[in-house]
């Protein structure tokens, strides 16, 4: 391709609402354009970045043994019904209705429709199993859209469902999603890390996200120093601390005059006391409902994490009672329990009973400083046993910090950030006993399938790859991923008949390689050419000027390095072979 057919839209500044280095740099590049509100043109260089995803996720998993399909986007609301997500998932899901009144949904993703063509085609254990994948555009209606192609509601999927006949079998598929999809992101040239996750929303057992490295990262990834554990923040597991021993405790129950110090650092600050040694009170509550969804009753919940901790609300979620559905208690509901507002709340002196939940570290404290449940005081030296009744339920249901012992007894965790750009589930029957998909067992009676769903964010990773690769002068690219992998630069193209040729000859031998290669034939000056494709990101580039060739020379200059090369022209084929892999 030559620059002079190509579109290339450069921006020198990034639109005002660009709020990430990903989102500013693929504005300024031009690789998307903004149509509205989370929703994007993929302008010919972004489109190019994003064929090359395509290709490397194509090639990979047909090697693992999935055949491609392409699924709707507008898929009928009676699939989505038969499993309850029409009516249960949020606003997210975009609903429509057809000019005959019947309702459809803008495909978040597929399961529903990928079960209906199992339990169509699939019939025998024979057939299985079978992978089947598409990769297509997906809708989220997502709340508040940000960061451009990050958290859009308009993007491509990667999405693939694996169908077996049994849970040994279906586990084995998912394992080599899991091999294929290592072999993914190995290609795109990217640091990432596989972590344990939570399978939230799509549910399953099994759950492993692909994260990419990245200090801008939205999710914090959990691992170990001493071993290969990994896992996002909510799945990672904070170790049962040892036991407390009744001898533990040291101090007399007291209360203490607070005034104003409403949190744990300045209730820690005031006593000149370690934060460790305060406990946080958290108050949920869950609603039992009636028919018509009105409440019929609620129940208030208190949850207690030491002072220098943070709840989890996944692990939170996992708890019995609170595994339905959870909310923030009101402030009316916490006078009413607690008689007082929150700041000084704590177990003690509660005016109405409430379920306690503690988390593990805890339950196993001693002489810990609370809220007394009337403004301005605390409590110091608490115990359980003692002072209160032990917790109705002990749990792990704070986040880790770093430091922490690993859950596998190897090494202490350390915390980086990440942007999630793949995730594999293994579902077992949750979608396939909805919708009553079966097949002949070997033994002749009907089984449900087991099944297995993993996606890929084509279109984030685009943008997660900038986040990992760029700096003061634009984007970074990886070979694999480029729009292009090497751009030929020319300095009076037009004028000099020694440039054309030299440029037009390396453009066409490169070519010939199987190099995906531009020529910038048109006439720009050489500060804002060379400007422009530092921002766009190509990782090789090549200058050829009318002052370089008399001295026999061309420029080479890799998109990392600071300075460019000299080299002879009878030299820079061979080198190019070397470098441009």
């Amino acid at each position: 391709m030559k620059a002079s057919q190509f579109l290339i839209t450069t921006l020198k500044e990034a639109p005002a609402d660009a709020e990430v280095v990903s989102h500013q740099l693929m504005m300024r590049a031009g690789l998307i354009k903004r149509v509205g509100s989370g929703i994007y043109n993929y302008m010919p260089m972004g489109l190019r970045v994003i064929r090359k995803v395509e290709a490397i996720v194509r090639e990979e998993m047909s090697a693992a043994g999935a055949v491609e399909l392409s699924m709707p986007v507008i898929q009928p609301a009676e699939l989505w019904q038969e499993t309850g997500r029409f009516e249960k998932m949020g606003p997210e899901l975009l609903r429509i209705q057809d000019r005959h009144g019947r309702d459809f949904v803008v495909q978040p993703t597929s399961e529903e429709v990928v079960t209906d063509i199992a339990r169509q085609e699939l019939k025998s254990y024979k057939q299985l199993p079978k992978n089947l994948y598409q990769i297509q555009t997906k809708f989220r209606d997502e709340r508040r859209p940000r960061f451009g192609l990050m958290r859009g509601r308009e993007f491509i999927m990667k999405d693939a469902y694996s169908f077996d006949r049994n849970m040994e079998a279906a586990k084995e598929s998912y394992a080599a999603m899991t091999v294929a999809y290592r072999k993914i992101f190995d290609r795109f040239g990217l640091s990432y890390r596989a972590v344990a996750a939570d399978s939230g929303a799509i549910g399953g057992d099994l759950s492993e996200e692909f994260q990419v490295i990245a200090a801008t990262g939205e999710d914090a990834i959990v691992y170990s120093t001493g071993s290969d554990y990994a896992a996002n923040m909510e799945k990672a597991e904070a170790l049962q601390p040892s036991p407390r021993m009744a001898s533990a405790s040291a101090e007399l129950m007291e209360k203490i005059a607070t005034p104003g110090n409403s949190t744990c650092e300045a209730v820690a600050a005031q006593l000149g006391l370690p934060l460790a040694r305060t406990v946080k009170s958290l108050v949920l509550a869950t609603d039992e409902l009636d028919k018509t969804g009105a409440v019929v009753k609620s129940q208030v919940w208190l949850l207690l994490v030491r002072g220098d901790h943070s709840m989890n609300e996944v692990k939170v979620a996992k708890i019995e009672g609170l595994n339905n559905a959870f909310r923030f208690a009101t402030e009316a509901e916490i006078v009413a329990h607690f008689s007082c507002k929150p700041g000084y709340l704590g177990p003690l002196n509660m005016q109405q009973p409430v379920k306690i939940v503690a988390d593990r570290e805890v339950a196993s404290m001693s002489d810990w400083i609370c809220g007394a449940n009337e403004e301005g005081f605390h409590i110091r030296g608490v115990n359980w046993g003692r002072d209160l009744p032990e917790p109705d339920v002990v749990a792990d249901i704070r986040n880790v910090v770093a430091g922490d012992a690993s859950p596998d007894g190897k090494g202490v965790l350390a915390i980086e950030r990440g942007i999630e750009v793949g995730h594999v589930f293994y579902l077992g029957t949750k979608y396939s006993k909805a919708m009553d998909a079966k097949f002949l067992d070997i033994d002749g009676k009907p089984k449900h399938f087991e099944m297995g769903c993993y996606g890929i964010g084509i279109t984030r990773l685009p943008a997660a790859a900038i986040e990992q690769n760029h700096d003061e002068r634009g984007i970074i690219w990886p070979d694999a991923i480029a729009p292009f992998t090497l751009v030929i630069c020319t300095i009076d193209y037009a004028k000099d008949a020694a440039v054309k040729a030299t440029a037009d000859g390396l453009y066409e031998t490169l070519r010939a390689r199987g190099v995906d290669v531009i020529l910038d034939d048109r006439g720009e000056r050489p500060g804002i050419m060379f400007a422009e494709w530092e921002l766009i990101g190509v990782p090789h580039r090549v200058v050829i000027s009318s002052r370089g060739l008399k001295e026999g020379t061309v420029e080479y200059q890799h998109r990392k390095e600071k300075a460019a090369t000299k080299m002879a022209v009878g030299e820079l084929d061979a080198f190019l072979v070397e470098r441009v892999k």
